[in-house]
């Protein structure tokens, strides 16, 4: 549970501000969608893997 502390005098547009950036930190809108659908582990690997694979031929070799 996400708790914001609210001052003396704050008024609730910035109140909202501060759930709103704590809760993108926090990551439970991420974490909800990730369990949202089952994946196994060697695809999330082989993705990774692929990812990797990309991101060093777009951008590991610079020397030439």
């Amino acid at each position: 549970m996400l708790i914001v502390e609210v001052k003396d005098g704050e008024t609730i547009d910035k109140v909202l501000k501060k759930y709103k950036k704590k809760f993108e930190k926090a990551g439970i809108l991420k974490e909800l969608r990730r369990r949202k659908n089952f994946t196994k582990p060697s695809v999330k690997r082989r993705t990774e893997v692929l990812k990797a694979v990309y991101k060093e031929e777009m951008y590991g070799n610079k020397n030439d």
